[in-house]
């Protein structure tokens, strides 16, 4: 039997699934769940790779218009995503407690490997000024919130010691930005909170003991996630219309985005605390960098392989 299509003129084919392309979609759901926790992972640059990032921006900034066939494919995604969310913050806090430097460097190599998806969408591209500068903001931004959030950091400050009035319009501006990097090819949610010294203070209230001690905690958190849920749906109508007149332009912003990315990952106020204990003498500096080191190879290794996998399939004839 046939499949069922959506179709409609210049946008994507939303299919309906099969069970192998409903397991596809639930992984990549699990990945981007992943993504939002896990430092240097890009879900959207992962949904390149699986070939389904335009039809997640259509579904997403469609899902008003075409609810029924929106919601059945972005479905499996949502399911893959609360597991991904669940598994990433139980393993990856805990990791990132004992050793923070080794599991940072693990998931730059991840970025680092999947970089060249992202300079695959400017191959031939010419540069002209315009692209340049577009590069050079995309790398500046990130390292100057990064360098910025350390210069005005408090080094104890890892958790919500005071919950004031400003910090909920705050998150719900942090959940919008999260939406951000979601939705954004090499962007990594984890890389920006930890660039303004969040990341630790967000992980630190996600737990039933937290929030038992400190109700304000759930309007902490219920702004990120109205800010995410707004952010999804505005930025992904955003995209999707840069995407169709100015893509190849847009991803040279988006290509400077995971350089700077990759750099803050190695220097933003969540690691730099990491780097003044082993100043001190104090921390696991040897066992670290031991670590580190082939945790950055295994991660660039692994993201590069599936770049050249995914390059190997457009190769092949149809």
């Amino acid at each position: 039997m046939e499949e069922k299509e959506v179709l409609v003129t210049n946008d994507p084919i939303i299919s309906k699934y099969t069970p192998k392309s409903w397991f596809k979609s639930c992984l990549l759901g699990f990945l981007i769940g992943l993504a939002i926790i896990v430092p240097g992972i890009s879900g959207s640059t992962i949904s390149i790779l699986f070939k389904l990032y335009d039809k997640l921006l259509y579904a997403i900034s469609n899902i008003f218009k075409k609810f029924k066939v929106c919601v059945l494919f972005l479905l499996p995604i949502l399911i893959g995503g609360i597991l991904g969310i669940i598994l990433g913050f139980f393993s990856v806090k805990k990791l990132l407690e004992i050793i923070p430097f080794a599991i940072v460097c693990l998931f730059a190599g991840l970025m680092c490997g999947s970089a060249p998806s992202v300079k695959d969408e400017i191959k031939g591209e010419k540069f002209n000024t315009l692209r340049i500068i577009l590069l050079i903001i995309g790398i500046a931004l990130p390292v100057c919130i990064s360098v910025l959030s350390i210069q005005f950091q408090n080094n104890n400050a890892n958790t919500f010691e005071t919950v004031d009035w400003y910090q909920y319009p705050l998150c719900l501006i942090i959940g919008f930005i999260i939406a951000i990097t979601q939705l954004i090819p090499g962007l990594s949610a984890t890389a920006f909170l930890m660039s303004i010294g969040y990341f630790a203070k967000i992980m630190s209230i996600i737990s039933f003991s937290a929030i038992s001690s400190h109700p304000e905690y759930i309007g902490i958190l219920a702004c990120l996630g109205i800010g995410f849920i707004v952010g999804l749906f505005i930025i992904s109508k955003i995209v999707t219309a840069i995407f169709k007149n100015h893509r190849s332009t847009a991803f040279f912003m988006i290509l400077g985005f995971v350089i700077g990315s990759i750099l803050t990952m190695f220097y933003n106020p969540d690691i730099y605390s990491t780097y003044i204990l082993w100043t001190k003498g104090e921390g696991r500096l040897t066992l670290e960098l031991s670590l580190g080191i082939p945790l950055f190879i295994v991660g660039f290794a692994t993201a590069y392989f599936l770049v050249r996998y995914e390059r190997s399939k457009k190769t092949l004839p149809n």
